[in-house]
């Protein structure tokens, strides 16, 4: 029975969760820390242009200097979209990615200086050695991995989440010297800091500690502060060749990973460099409810697995019950920074970008973020680090908005379902 009930919440993907019954509505720490209002004048003079289609579960894009845009798919490829919207065959040199659950071929991005070396950096999972690139069903994660015990779980290999580096042929059609320079957990993005170095963000390692898939119900993990520092979702800091910056802000205490730099994330899936500060901004997934925005900033806290505005997946109380607390049942407690700005109910958030392009100047420095269970690209207006208003575009298109990026030429792209497309101005 069990086996069928996972099957059951398993089949409840972020896009069905927006059908669910929403969780109460929790109070905010400061106002204008959720529920932004509409903007005063609304969204016009744009419109919506196909790129290319068909391009089968999309994750991240990268812009090359010719034109071309670099991209991954999930399952374990890299292609390039030509300015005429052709799409490549598979880039040759890609590692084995292994495919399970929201696990496979993540983010790239471009070395600063890529005109010059060429240099890509990679996310994605490794299968164990020996085992093959696969695509596993979600109840090898998941179903098989959740009933075991801690020792168990932790004794399983089940792959490595990877940061990689290579450099692109001249032709663009395979990858070389392909390096591995991290086996941090954090798989999601990868975003290079103004000062050169390189974050790495990932997901919450359930399996690692003593919780319930990615729920905790009642236990506080503050008197085991190393635990949440380790294994909950976190933001690393490494140098481009994998070593660790000598300021990171761990590296003085012997029970937390010295790539560390921040902490207490759940499922963050988008981030990026504020144009003005120079800050990383993630966007991070709750359970049920609590999506939030927060500025990562060197050693802090922000929350997970003791505090969240979420509370646990109805779909994984077999007795029932609904709106189950998560972690503590509190919003928030000492030691831990708020997020910015949160959702409930949840809009299950994609990819974000900051628009620093000159085609919308009546949007520039706003926030975009992709939204997958809200099907909706959401464009939130700032006022410093405050959301002051939140407009959701592309709406009654009904798709899933997995990335977000400002391209160069000052559209706005976006990943729709299985389509690249582009905003552009309606003239």
């Amino acid at each position: 029975m069990r086996y069928f009930m996972t099957l059951l919440l398993l089949a409840l993907s972020q896009a069905s969760l927006a059908q669910a019954p929403n969780p109460p509505e929790p109070a905010p720490a400061f106002a204008g820390q959720t529920d932004a209002p509409p903007p005063v004048v609304a969204s016009t003079g744009f419109r919506v242009e196909t790129v290319a289609d068909e391009l089968a579960g999309p994750w991240a894009m990268a812009f090359l200097p010719n034109g071309h845009i670099m991209f991954t798919q999930r399952a374990g490829t890299m292609r390039t979209i030509s300015p005429e919207g052709i799409v490549s065959d598979p880039i040759a040199g890609v590692p084995p990615v292994k495919r399970v659950a929201a696990e496979g071929l993540h983010d790239v991005i471009l070395d600063p200086d890529f005109a010059s070396n060429r240099t890509i950096y990679f996310t994605y999972l490794a299968p164990p050695k020996g085992e093959a690139a696969a695509e596993w069903p979600v109840t090898h994660w998941y179903e098989y991995v959740w009933t075991l015990s801690l020792a168990e779980r932790r004794a399983l290999d089940l792959g490595t989440e990877r940061i990689a580096r290579a450099r692109l042929s001249e032709d663009m059609r395979r990858l070389e010297d392909v390096e591995v320079i991290g086996e941090t957990g954090t798989e999601r993005r990868l975003v290079f800091a103004p000062d050169g170095t390189l974050y790495g963000i990932g997901a919450d390692a359930f399996r690692f500690y003593d919780s319930e898939l990615d729920t905790v119900e009642g236990r506080n993990f503050l008197d085991e502060p190393n635990i949440p520092r380790n294994f909950s979702g976190r933001v690393v800091r490494i140098n481009k060749d994998g070593s660790i910056p000598p300021d990171n802000p761990w590296l003085g205490h012997a029970m937390v990973k010295r790539e560390t730099f921040a902490h207490g994330l759940k499922d963050p899936e988008g981030g990026a460099i504020h144009p003005e500060t120079g800050e990383l901004w993630v966007i991070d997934h709750g359970p049920q409810g609590g999506d939030e925005i927060n500025i990562i900033r060197a050693g802090n806290d922000y929350g997970w697995p003791n505090y969240s505005y979420g509370v646990q997946y109805d779909a994984r109380q077999f007795d029932g019950r609904v709106n189950v607390p998560a972690g503590t049942g509190l919003t928030r407690g000492p030691g831990m920074t708020e997020p910015i700005y949160y959702w409930v109910p949840s809009i299950a958030p994609g990819g974000m970008a900051f628009y620093t392009g000159n085609l919308f100047p009546q949007w520039r420095g706003n926030l975009f973020v992709g939204a997958m269970a809200g099907q909706a690209l959401v464009r939130l207006e700032l006022d410093g680090e405050r959301v002051v208003s939140e407009e959701h575009l592309l709406h009654e298109n009904g798709e899933r908005i997995r990335d977000v990026r400002s391209g160069p030429d000052g559209a706005i792209y976006i990943f729709a379902g299985n389509s690249l497309k582009r905003l552009v101005p309606d003239n």
